[in-house]
């Protein structure tokens, strides 16, 4: 269930603050394809099962890229910001992939309000997101994204 907030202004309350989990996500071999055919990175480590069973991490793994991907599908799960005429991915900062995401695994999203600040005509939210990985201490990707919502 997505916190809300009933206006972009209304984010400068929450700034420190845990905004919440998205839901669990298993990463199958067919999304990793698919991501490889989206990105043209057909590295065997993604797209190769028996050669990457004898690889470094015992099995293909996703791609970083994907990992990072995923914050659109999560961060919608987490946050709702209702009270705009629109809202724009403006970018992010700081992107890492502390650990590999094997197929099979489960991920979601965990996420945390960073810093608000408002910007020519509405408000501009940096949110840390973070891939975690069931089970696995490290997450799979840590990112600041940054969005700016425009009220209605």
């Amino acid at each position: 269930m997505a916190r809300i907030f009933d206006t972009p202004f209304a984010l400068a309350g929450a700034v420190g603050q845990d905004l919440g989990v998205s839901d669990w996500l298993s990463i199958e071999q067919e999304r990793i394809d698919l991501f490889a055919e989206a990105s043209g990175d057909h590295q065997w480590i993604h797209v190769d099962p028996v050669k990457a069973a004898s690889g470094p991490f015992g099995a293909c793994i996703a791609h970083g890229y994907l990992s990072l991907a995923l914050v659109n599908l999560f961060l919608p799960q987490i946050v709702e910001v209702r009270g705009i005429a629109m809202g724009v991915n403006y970018g992010c900062e700081r992107v890492r992939f502390p650990n590999v995401v094997t197929v099979g695994s489960r991920v979601r999203g965990s996420a945390q309000l960073v810093a608000v600040e408002e910007v020519k005509g509405g408000v501009q939210a940096t949110t840390r997101v973070t891939i975690e990985i069931e089970g696995q201490e490290r997450p799979g990707c840590v990112v600041d994204t940054i969005s700016r919502y425009y009220p209605a």
